[in-house]
């Protein structure tokens, strides 16, 4: 016998049902061209399959293995010593009843049964002890916490494919995936083209796998309620699934959550199929998913989403000829029927025509071949066949060969088929000339019959599986993209590790952000949030507040001292309570028309809804600044009451515009004798000068009408003073003129008497003189009554003055005359322009081993 076979039994011969002593051996690189066990209940087929899985892992193969009833717990029971102790606590105590038998009796005799069965074939102690050191046996239970409890979660995790090179392939993971999440909310037989559900999910699921962003089942329930993106197809997401009924799918998928029981299925390791296959030290893994606890539609879903994950791993490989691992699934029924489309289907068929390329194997087992595809039928290399229980199993399997490997009398195999008996297979390899007749070796296991729940705890700890367990990381908020990359199966090979090579050594799981709040203005975070906003009620109005402060100044804005290695790790958008609103004051009377802005911000919001507006008064930058979009990668807090609660959100806006109406009023300024008045947007200066400017005309303006009178007689008074200085001024040379005359004249006189010139006569003298005299009463006649026209103007002139000075000083002393108003809005004049939930962005900052949150928005 080759080492690098397999040992599976010995020849049978045809004519005489007897075996032989040759050996069948199978040559375990003809498994990736995966093999298909069938046979009717009691026809050796567990047998056969345990002993494929316990070649396997003496050749060092690691196995993913799916037991749906629970016979495969068998493959933990190995007894190298064959001790009938060993043997005891896991023989069905019926048998004590059934027999008549004490357990210790049974136990001797199992122990001696399987002594003298691996002694017949060949199997030794070392054999026995090769096995349970071969490799790792650890027993799953998802949904159960009873073996290895599974986390599901990490299933929605992107995959480790770059999607522009695997769009295809991720796609169909994302519909099996949809598929079966829908299927365990009993939402069966959907057409994925057609169901409104189906299309939603898949999308969201692409939004983020296509971004290398992982999903978890939160984030999956909040964005069915708010999809990251607009439309679907042409119309927009509204239109195609509106709202309500969106609300009714997340309502359905948030029960998986709630529910209790659904508690198990999220914790536990991930289902990271390069774990599954080997440890840490390269050591191989047979990892066993029990799953007889779980209902039909928990049974579908988990074997789709490890199905799912397996088909990745796979593609993550580089191609290999020889067997690397092997997918065992023990019942094949309902997983890949011929006519229906389960979820699991679409993996199995495809890893079916493609695995081999990568070196895994597929190998399924069903009592009846009807119940597989004939598709799948077709792309398997090898057949175990043994009893059938019908005819109609027997054609529908002989047609199955005739099509796969044509060439093979029908009648022949029809007759070889018809005569088998227990433990006795039909093995046709393509990769053989000839069908063989074999009978099935001893099975190195000591097979007990399908274990209970309550008894797999005392199976992981023979096989010591808890050694195995990991600790399932907490999903990070960071792409795929980022992450370094896992390391090849093949590295983790055995057969082609020198054991001198160290063993590789897995990256370091991401540590997830646990932010450390630095104000004390809210209350302490737990989560940095998630991905998806949760959405608000109808009616709710969100904004998003800009990022106004630069690392340092969120820093400085904290009164911290900012660390040299402070990072920003991302965005968290937290939510608060923003109103505000356009207040107009309008009084015609004392010329108001002013408009101003009354806003707050809440941080800290009562369940209740009650707020005391005045300590929340907002002093930040413009609320022209408010965004309709978060930043790109941003998360996102919880939301609590009030903010979801579109009934006490509609009471606060009331109680906020109430508190708007009896805090509001400006300060008018006015002068109501002056009738000068002025709105708050005048400054006391200005109102002064107002004031002052409206004084000196209305002052100057009773000026002149009280004085018109005075300054008329002033002005006649004038006119007359100056005619009358005017005839003085005509006197005065009128009578120079008669002094000069009367002087010349008497002069002559004189001269005339003495005897010089002509003789004058004396009248003429006396008519002189007397025009003289005249002319001099004239001038003193002007003269009086110019004295006296200044006399009365000079008094005229005081009235004046003395009347302007009192309607100066009276006017004057109104100036100062001022009163403050206050002006009130009229409800109607009160607009509420932003009323709803704002999201306050805060820093995500890594400084070292402190992890630190800071407002990100604030006063300028």
């Amino acid at each position: 016998m080759a080492d690098s076979n397999f040992y599976l039994g010995r020849l049978v011969d045809a004519k005489t049902a007897k075996p032989t002593t040759t050996t069948v051996e199978y040559d375990p690189a003809d498994l990736t061209t995966h093999a298909v066990v069938t046979g009717m209940t009691g026809s050796g087929k567990t047998g056969l399959c345990v002993a494929l899985l316990e070649e396997a892992a003496l050749q060092n193969i690691p196995a993913i293995i799916i037991d749906p009833k629970g016979d495969l717990t068998n493959l933990l029971l190995h007894f190298p010593d064959l001790l009938p102790q060993d043997f005891q606590p896991w023989i069905d105590p019926e048998m004590e009843r059934r027999t008549g038998k004490s357990m210790e009796e049974i136990a001797n005799e199992a122990a001696s049964s399987w002594r003298n069965g691996l002694n017949e074939w060949g199997i030794g102690p070392d054999r026995l002890l090769a096995l349970k050191n071969a490799a790792q046996f650890a027993i799953y239970t998802p949904g159960s916490d009873s073996g290895i409890p599974v986390s599901v979660l990490s299933s929605l995790a992107a995959p480790g494919l770059d999607w522009e090179s695997n769009r295809e392939v991720l796609r169909e993971r994302i519909s099996s995936t949809v598929t079966a999440l829908l299927g365990l909310v009993g939402m069966n037989d959907l057409d994925p083209l057609r169901s409104r559900e189906h299309i939603l999910l898949s999308n969201i699921f692409e939004a983020h796998w296509s971004e290398g962003n992982d999903l978890d089942l939160t984030e999956l329930i909040l964005q069915t309620q708010t999809p990251p993106f607009q439309n679907l197809g042409a119309f927009p997401v509204d239109t195609f699934f509106p709202p309500k009924d969106r609300m009714e799918l997340a309502m359905v998928l948030n029960n998986i959550l709630a529910a209790p029981a659904f508690e198990t299925w999220r914790e536990g390791e991930s289902l990271d199929v390069q774990k599954l296959l080997f440890m840490p030290d390269g050591k191989p893994r047979h990892s066993i998913f029990y799953l007889a606890h779980l209902s039909d539609g928990e049974r579908m879903f988990f074997v789709t989403l490890l199905l799912s994950a397996v088909e990745t791993w796979m593609r993550t490989q580089k191609g290999s000829s020889s067997l690397r691992a092997l997918l065992y699934m023990d019942e094949i029924y309902g997983y890949l029927p011929p006519t229906a489309v389960p979820p699991s289907k679409g993996p199995l068929l495809r890893m079916l025509k493609q695995a081999r390329a990568f070196g895994l194997g597929l190998l399924l087992a069903t009592q009846n071949p009807v119940d597989m595809d004939y598709k799948a039928l077709s792309n398997t290399g090898t057949w175990f066949i043994g009893k059938l229980q019908t005819e109609r199993d027997k054609n529908r399997l002989l047609d199955g060969l005739e099509s796969a490997a044509g060439g093979i009398p029908r009648a022949a195999m029809d007759k070889l088929i018809s005569s088998l008996g227990k433990r006795v297979f039909v093995m046709h390899n393509v990769h053989e000339k000839m069908p063989v007749l074999m009978q099935t070796r001893w099975a190195m296991n000591f097979l007990a019959g399908p274990m209970t729940r309550t008894q797999i705890p005392d199976l992981n700890l023979l096989a010591d599986a808890d050694s195995t367990r990991q600790t399932l990381p907490t999903p990070a908020p960071v792409s795929r993209r980022e992450s370094a990359p896992q390391p090849s199966v093949e590295s983790f090979q055995p057969v082609s590790i020198p054991s001198s090579q160290p063993a590789n050594v897995q990256p370091a799981a991401f540590q997830p952000f646990t932010p450390q709040p630095a104000t004390n203005n809210r209350q302490p975070q737990t989560t940095n949030g998630t991905s998806t906003k949760p959405s608000l009620p109808a009616g709710i109005r969100e904004y998003f507040l800009p990022q106004n402060y630069s690392l340092p100044e969120a820093f400085q804005s904290a009164r911290r001292a900012m660390p040299p290695q402070a990072m920003i790790q991302g965005i968290v958008y937290r939510p608060s309570l923003l109103a505000s609103a356009q207040v107009r004051l309008l009084d015609r009377k004392y010329g108001v028309d002013s408009e101003i802005t009354r806003a707050a911000l809440v941080d800290v919001l009562d369940r209740r809804g009650i707020v005391r507006w005045d300590e929340f008064s907002y002093g930040g930058p413009s609320l022209d600044k408010v965004e309709s979009m978060p930043v790109a990668s941003a998360r996102f807090g919880t939301i609590d009451s009030p903010l979801n609660d579109s009934k006490l959100m509609t009471a606060l806006q009331k109680d906020f515009t109430d508190w708007v109406f009896r805090s509001s009023e400006v300060t008018a300024r006015a002068n109501v004798k002056l009738k000068v008045f002025g709105g708050p947007d005048v400054s006391q200066a200005e109102f002064m000068k107002a004031c002052a400017d409206s004084a000196r005309e209305a002052r100057d303006a009773e000026i002149s009408k009280k004085t018109a009178a005075i300054e008329k007689k002033i002005n006649s008074l004038q006119d007359k003073l100056a005619k009358e200085e005017r005839e003085l001024r005509e006197d005065q040379a009128d009578l120079t003129n008669r002094n000069m005359e009367s002087g010349a004249n008497l002069l002559e006189l004189g001269a005339g008497l003495v005897g010089f010139g002509r003789k004058k006569s004396v009248s003429t003298q006396f008519t002189k003189h007397r025009l003289a005299q005249n002319a001099k009463a004239e001038v003193e006649e002007s003269e009086d009554a110019i004295a006296q026209f200044k006399k009365d103007l000079s008094a005229l002139m005081r009235e004046r003055d003395d009347m302007t000075t009192e309607i100066n000083n009276r006017w004057g002393s109104l100036v100062n005359e001022i009163s403050e108003v206050a002006i009130k809005p009229k409800k109607t004049d009160i607009y509420v322009n932003l009323f709803g939930v704002a999201w306050k962005p805060y820093y995500l900052i890594q400084s070292g081993d402190e992890a630190i949150e800071l407002p990100a928005f604030g006063a300028e």
